[in-house]
């Protein structure tokens, strides 16, 4: 074999087999676990099981909240970027550094820090409160908690589009006249559309599965505030294994569907960053 032709890594064959392997045992294994164990219950058990009033409260709050949140952070995130790519100023590099804060962060930290500033006798919650604002121990808190998780999402899929803009286009379309509103709504906001649609699926996606920086900042009242996730925690707890897995499933298909959503959106991104 000529040195030019040598790989540094095995064959494809191996590779591809050491890939299997590690993706069974580490993803596959543990969900057919979660499905099989599923399918020891009979349709009405399921169905009863994860249509209770409680558990449907648990959908409504944590969809609910995790699309609010995601709608939240498309616009600040937008903002958050925009700024980092487009000015230079004093310590750009920490705020840019703060924004994967909340990815090394422990969320169980984050969860409390956010509590002492946003609860009653919080920082910040004690002024609030008597102005009839609650922010901690309710829904608020739970929206709160996932705007602060899934900024960073957004934040890194649109800046790198941004640094690629060119931004001779802009230059050309105010030239010609363009106000700075038509020049972000026809030359800038097309190209990176599909870039804040991914940042939007991957922050609701990543705000569904959210547990640890919410329990304690929601008050995790039932049918008020209790996330999903915190209903799988209470029914393994209760050791109603049947009943958790049969929610998790649940939890499990739409994580598949927004997973199928974003590689598709990242298909997209890809496509057209080829076309221009």
């Amino acid at each position: 074999m000529k040195g030019g032709s040598r790989r540094v890594l095995p064959g494809f064959n191996l590779t591809l087999g050491y890939t299997l392997l590690y993706l069974g045992l580490v993803v596959l294994i543990p969900l057919s676990a979660l499905v099989l164990k599923t399918f020891t219950m009979s349709w009405d058990q399921f169905w009863v099981a994860v249509t209770s009033p409680r558990v449907l409260a648990s959908y409504r709050l944590t969809f609910g909240a995790s699309f609010i949140a995601a709608c939240v952070n498309v616009v600040f995130g937008l903002l958050v970027a925009w700024v980092l790519v487009r000015y230079s100023f004093p310590g750009k590099r920490i705020v840019d550094a703060l924004v994967d804060l909340p990815f090394a962060l422990p969320t169980a930290v984050a969860g409390i820090s956010l509590t002492a500033l946003l609860a009653g006798n919080g920082w910040i919650g004690q002024y609030l409160e008597p102005m009839g604002i609650k922010l901690a121990f309710n829904p608020n808190g739970v929206v709160i908690a996932l705007i602060f998780i899934g900024l960073p999402f957004v934040v890194r899929t649109v800046q790198p589009v941004l640094e690629e803009s060119e931004r001779e286009l802009e230059e050309a379309a105010m030239c010609l006249g363009a106000t700075r509103l038509q020049t972000f709504t026809k030359v800038i906001f097309p190209s990176i559309a599909p870039a804040l649609l991914t940042g939007f699926a991957m922050a609701f996606a990543r705000a569904i599965g959210e547990y640890g920086s919410v329990i304690f900042i929601a008050g995790n009242m039932p049918m008020v505030s209790e996330i999903t996730p915190l209903i799988i925690i209470g029914k393994l707890e209760q050791y109603d294994y049947t009943g958790a897995t049969a929610v998790a499933v649940v939890m499990l298909f739409f994580s598949f569907v927004l997973l199928l959503v974003i590689n598709a959106l990242q298909a997209w991104q890809r496509k057209r960053s080829g076309a221009l």
